[in-house]
């Protein structure tokens, strides 16, 4: 009896133990990288020192990619003759700092082959890039693995157009929460936006013949000049979305939106939505006990949406292809619930109105225009004369489709 209490304490163990190795956790590369977390941040400093910009290109990168299939670097496959991945999606034309998870990549496997992943990478650097803005330092949990799917026609992602109420049902199917939409939108303190995802709030705005009522008329007059100045060498300007402290990640962003000088119309509805008002107020009045906590807590919970542990996905050794020759099935994920938020001091969430959002699909479309089946008879061989090759059929070629614009570029 003795021993099997003890056999049925084993296997419960046994079973039980894998399950919790299985979870993401702070240090989860102390023991098989020990200086894996090191190795990102002096990387991603070096090029911070040059390019300021990196900071908002990661930030884009983390959220195109965690809001698609989880937190799993799908957005990083590349793709092929035979078959288009994330990178092709319209949303995903501009996402850039690929290079930079490439130079990330290479140190560490030099360091310890195939032992951080991919999806790690993404997650961490970012991290570190928010820090370098003057943004808060913060642990996040690693453990996360690749995914082994990356498909453009997953792609959908909330569009700059969109009321508060429609982009927060992006948010809440991922588990988060309307705080935290307004928290992580707060990454527009740094990056920039196209012409062409605010110009219709600068004229006829809705089919008016003035601009948008809610933006600041000096910030009307200093937008129509930037983008009016587009030529054939930039068709498609760009205007900083934080005015003042464009390469620092702070609350100066919720204060410019309460002045109605926001450059993008999710961005200013923001402060004018009943319901997301007060957490504007807040953010907007402290910085530091408030704002910056606040953006930190959701960092870390957007990289646990959706992600890959355990077994599940694969540790890429080149972060652009899957590992095998052929592309492997599908991973079914094992759910991470997501911990629930501290109660905030914002007012509770409510719901607005309006429309617009960003769909993948491939960027490079082509269509082959099927008949009915005709049975043919099968030709004679031909007969080949002396020193004459016969003549191969032509070739098809395929068509190209036009590219969808892409989303807002942090």
């Amino acid at each position: 009896m003795k021993n099997s209490k003890q056999c049925i304490v084993f296997l419960l163990f046994s079973f039980i133990l894998p399950l919790v190795l299985a979870d993401l956790r702070v240090g989860f590369y102390s023991a098989t990288c020990p200086t894996a977390e090191s190795i990102v941040r002096q990387v991603v400093a070096k090029r911070f020192g040059t390019d300021k910009s990196i900071a908002a290109a990661l930030l884009r990168m983390h959220f195109h990619d965690c809001l698609v299939r989880g937190c799993d670097a799908s957005i990083l496959i590349d793709s092929t003759k035979q078959k288009q991945s994330e990178k092709d999606a319209g949303p995903n034309d501009t996402v850039r700092g690929f290079d930079l998870i490439d130079e990330v990549k290479k140190a560490l496997e030099l360091a310890c082959p195939q032992k951080v992943s991919c999806a790690d990478i993404i997650t961490l650097a970012t991290r570190d890039a928010v820090a370098l803005s003057n943004g808060p330092s913060y642990m996040v949990p690693t453990g996360r693995r690749d995914g082994l799917v990356s498909n453009p026609d997953e792609v959908n992602l909330p569009g700059p157009q969109l009321s508060v109420s429609e982009a927060f049902e992006f948010f809440k199917a991922k588990g988060l929460t309307l705080n935290e939409m307004v928290t992580l939108l707060g990454a527009h303190s740094i990056g920039v936006a196209h012409c062409s995802f605010f110009q219709d709030r600068l004229s006829f705005f809705q089919g008016t013949n003035g601009p948008d009522p809610t933006m600041n008329r000096t910030l009307v007059s200093k937008l129509n000049k930037i983008c009016g100045a587009a030529n054939n060498v930039n068709p498609d300007p760009t205007a900083f979305l934080d005015q003042g402290t464009s390469f620092t990640l702070d609350n100066q962003f919720y204060k410019q939106i309460q002045s109605r000088n926001g450059v993008m119309q999710i961005d200013q509805e923001l402060a004018l939505d009943s319901s997301t008002r007060g957490i504007v107020a807040g953010f907007a009045s402290n910085q530091n006990g408030f704002f910056s906590q606040s953006f930190a807590n959701a960092m870390v919970r957007l990289s646990r949406v959706e992600v890959l542990v355990g077994t599940a996905g694969e540790i890429r050794r080149n972060c652009r292809v899957f590992n095998g020759k052929v592309t492997p099935s599908p991973t079914i994920p094992i759910p991470i619930p997501i911990p629930s938020p501290k109660p905030s001091p914002s007012p509770s969430p409510a719901v607005g109105k309006k429309n617009g959002q960003q769909k993948g699909g491939s960027s490079k479309n082509s269509k082959k225009k099927n008949g009915p089946v005709k049975k043919v008879k099968k030709p004679k061989a031909p007969k080949i004369k002396k020193g004459k090759k016969p003549k191969s059929p032509p070739k098809k070629r395929g068509g190209g489709g036009g590219k969808i614009l892409n989303l807002i570029r942090f």
